[in-house]
C-alpha cells in the first residue's frame, strides 16, 4: 500500500513538473508574441513615416521656388518671382539682366507706374513763422535689390525693398534764424504789363520763397514749384520751345529758375541737373539760364555749402530778386562758389 502511494506521489509530482514547464512556455510564447507585435508596429510606423517624408519631399520638389518682394512699410507683397520660369539655373546671365531691369523700373518708375524713388519736397517757413513740413528724399537702391533677389533665387523666400530715407539737413531750432544774413542775391527784370508772364513769375517765386535747403539736401525746382498748369493758376505766355517763342501755359517760370541759378551759383553748391534754353533769353547773360519743364527738364542742385540755407524770392515792380540767406552763426562757415 505504501509502495502504491509512493508510486502515485511520483506520478503526481511528475505531472505537476510537466504542468509547470508548460505554463512557463506559454508565458514565454506570449511575451515573444507581444515583442513581435511591438516590432511589427514599429516597422509599420517607420514605413509610414518614410512614406510621409518621401511624399513631402516629392511635393517640395514639385512646388516651384518663389521669391517674394516685400514693401517694408506696408509688409505687403509687391511682386513674386519664379526664378526657374525666368531662366534661373539655365540662363543665369539673362535672368540677372531681367532682374536688374525690373529693379530699375520699380525704383524710378515707368510711364504707367510711379517708382519708389521720391525727390525731397523741402520744408518751408510759413506765414506764421512755423515750419511747414515737406517730405524726405527716398531712394530704392537698385543694385542692392538685384543682389538680394539673385541670392534668394536659389532657395526662395522674402526680400524687403532696400529703401533709404533722408530727412532735411537742418535743425528745427535753427529755422527762426536762417533769414538773418543774405549770403547771395541776384535780380532779373520783366515787363510787368505782360500780365500772363508776370503772373507766372509771381506764382513760381511764391513757391520757392521761404524754402529751407538743409545741409546735403538736393533741391529740385520742379518738385518744389509743382505743375505750372491752369489748375494751379498759371496763365498763357510766351516760352522758348525748340528754338522758337510760342504761347504756352506757364511761360515765364524759367526766369524764376534762372534767377535762382544765378543767385545760388555764387555759393559752393553741386549741380545735379541743369539745362539751357534752345535760344538766348534776354533776362540773363548767354549761358546763365536754367530752363525747366514740369515732368521734363529740371534744375537741381545739392547744398554742399556746409550750412543750411533759406531762399527768399521777391517780386516787385517788374523785378524778381532771389536771395539766399543763412544764420549769423553759420555765415563764417559757408563755402563760396568758384
Amino acid at each position: 500500500m505504501k509502495k502504491g502511494i509512493w508510486v502515485i506521489s511520483i506520478v503526481l509530482t511528475s505531472s505537476l513538473i510537466g504542468l509547470t514547464g508548460c505554463s512557463e512556455n506559454k508565458v514565454k510564447e506570449k511575451a515573444l508574441e507581444k515583442k513581435v507585435t511591438e516590432l511589427q508596429k514599429q516597422v509599420e510606423q517607420e514605413k509610414k513615416s518614410k512614406e510621409a517624408d518621401d511624399k513631402a519631399k516629392k511635393q517640395a520638389e514639385q512646388k516651384p521656388i518663389v521669391v517674394n518682394i516685400v514693401d517694408p512699410n506696408t509688409k505687403s507683397f509687391v511682386k513674386s518671382f519664379v526664378p526657374k520660369e525666368m531662366g534661373f539655373g539655365t540662363n543665369n546671365e539673362k535672368y540677372k539682366q531681367e532682374i536688374e531691369k525690373w529693379a530699375k523700373d520699380v525704383a524710378r518708375g515707368t510711364q504707367t507706374t510711379p517708382g519708389y524713388d521720391k525727390r525731397m519736397l523741402p520744408d518751408r517757413i510759413g506765414v506764421n513763422g512755423l515750419i511747414v513740413k515737406g517730405s524726405p528724399r527716398t531712394i530704392l537702391e537698385e543694385s542692392e535689390l538685384s543682389e538680394k533677389v539673385l541670392q534668394a533665387s536659389e532657395k526662395g523666400g522674402d526680400v524687403e525693398l532696400p529703401l533709404y530715407v533722408t530727412q532735411s539737413g537742418y535743425k528745427p531750432e535753427d529755422a527762426s534764424h536762417l533769414a538773418e544774413v543774405v549770403v547771395a542775391t541776384y535780380s532779373t527784370h520783366f515787363n510787368s504789363s505782360v500780365v500772363g508772364r508776370g503772373k507766372n513769375i509771381e506764382l513760381s517765386a511764391q513757391a520757392i520763397n521761404n524754402v529751407i535747403i538743409g545741409t546735403g539736401d538736393i533741391f529740385s525746382f520742379n518738385t518744389t514749384v509743382g505743375p505750372s498748369d491752369q489748375e494751379h493758376g498759371y496763365q498763357k505766355a510766351k516760352e522758348a520751345v525748340d528754338g522758337k517763342l510760342v504761347d504756352g501755359i506757364g511761360g515765364g517760370i524759367c526766369q524764376t529758375s534762372s534767377t535762382l541759378y544765378n543767385a545760388i551759383d555764387q555759393l559752393g553748391v553741386s549741380y545735379v541737373e541743369k539745362h539751357h534754353h534752345s535760344l538766348h533769353v534776354g533776362y540773363v547773360p548767354t549761358g546763365r539760364d536754367a530752363t525747366v519743364s514740369y515732368g521734363g527738364a529740371d534744375f537741381r542742385f545739392q547744398n554742399t555749402t556746409g550750412v543750411p540755407l533759406l531762399l527768399k524770392a521777391i517780386v516787385r515792380a517788374g523785378t524778381l530778386t532771389v536771395e539766399v540767406r543763412t544764420s549769423k552763426l553759420y555765415q563764417a562757415n559757408i563755402k563760396k562758389g568758384l
